[in-house]
């Protein structure tokens, strides 16, 4: 049996997720997964140089740290599972996005956690930095998990659209029957808002459930501001990150609110990222189930506002598909280090808007 690893850590920084899979023709099987949660200070830190204050040596240091501890978290899944590092055919790491700004005259999209340290610490070949190759034909170097979710999820009856509730929310719509291309961009904000309004508030990481905001209101004056946001109407392909939507945003947005209580900003993010996801979803099909994944479906209340506005639109999670929501994306990038390593391609130039299809990736041998 050949078998891949895939590490990921999104855009909420809680986490490194790693899962060994094993992949068959159109089908896969996960046979370990494993979480390791970033030390506070770590978290604090990538947080910080999110919004833009890393110096080169705060960068290059923060590089090598998060690459320890992806590589921590692949070799205790290792351990885990009790195999030999020679039976594992390759890992891909996605890495820890700092900063993606795919727009310009000088685009790039900067994941730090060094993949040599994973490949020197767990002795199997490391495929990292997906996103550049992409982003130099011309594409935003993002989503790049439709490519995933197509071989997967891809269905001849039913028209699909997976929903990853990450820190920044994206969809992928695969027609029935691959009548039409796929479409897969960033709607905005999921939980990126939520948990940073949360932990400004509370000193809690996320609103668990939903709690705060189920105590709150939406304020329409604040929703119909935040709306306003010109990335909302920005046609596909298109991509975003915690550059652009973070605590300042929020803030800003709030100086013309001062006196909200907080639990109705934090009702009022939560109907942005609805409300956003609901006006971008694809409308020329009478067939559609949505089916979510990643940390947002945790949610309660947002789940429940998602399946209130979709109407007769059927709301899953990826679960029924046959893939726990949790490990979606580490998978994703274990597939996609597979592409790699069999030199084949990994983005959807319809998806990211380069100029065809690449192969992607940095590889580390082990």
């Amino acid at each position: 049996m050949s078998y891949w690893l895939g590490l990921m850590s999104g855009t909420s920084m809680d986490a490194v997720d790693a899962v060994l899979v094993s992949f068959e023709s159109r089908s896969l099987s996960i046979h370990n997964t494993h979480s390791l949660a970033y030390p506070d200070d770590l978290r604090q830190r990538l947080l910080l140089a999110t919004r833009d204050h890393g110096t080169p040596d705060e960068l290059g240091e923060l590089d090598s740290l998060v690459g320890q501890h992806f590589a921590r978290a692949a070799s205790e899944l290792i351990a885990q599972a009790g195999i030999a590092a020679s039976d594992i055919s390759g890992i891909g790491s996605h890495g820890q996005t700092v900063r993606h700004q795919p727009s310009g005259s000088a685009p790039f999209s900067m994941q730090i956690g060094s993949a040599a340290l994973i490949a020197e610490a767990t002795g199997v070949t490391t495929v990292s930095d997906f996103r550049s190759r992409d982003i130099a034909a011309g594409g935003q170097g993002a989503p790049l998990v439709p490519a995933f979710h197509k071989w997967l999820f891809e269905s001849n009856e039913q028209d699909r659209c997976i929903l990853n509730l990450g820190g920044i929310a994206n969809i992928t719509w695969l027609p029935a029957g691959n009548r039409k291309p796929i479409v897969g961009f960033d709607t905005g904000p999921a939980n990126a808002l939520l948990d940073a309004w949360c932990l400004h508030q509370t000193g809690r990481h996320y609103d668990e459930g939903g709690h705060l905001a189920s105590e709150g209101t939406t304020h329409p004056e604040l929703l119909t501001s935040m709306l306003s946001d010109a990335y909302f109407s920005k046609p596909a392909p298109k991509s975003t990150g915690k550059e652009r939507f973070n605590l300042d945003w929020v803030l800003t947005h709030l100086q013309r609110f001062p006196a909200l209580p907080p639990e109705d900003v934090q009702r009022t993010l939560l109907q942005l990222t609805v409300t956003t996801v609901l006006q971008q979803l694809p409308q020329e099909t009478t067939n559609m189930a949505v089916y979510a994944c990643g940390g947002g479906t945790f949610n309660t209340l947002l789940m429940n506002e998602l399946r209130l506005g979709l109407g007769s639109v059927a709301l899953a999670t990826t679960a029924e598909l046959g893939l726990d929501s949790q490990w979606v994306e580490p998978v994703a990038f274990a597939w996609l280090a597979r592409q790699t390593l069999r030199g084949l391609p990994g983005n959807v130039p319809e998806v990211t808007g380069a100029s065809g299809e690449r192969v992607l990736g940095a590889i580390y041998p082990a």
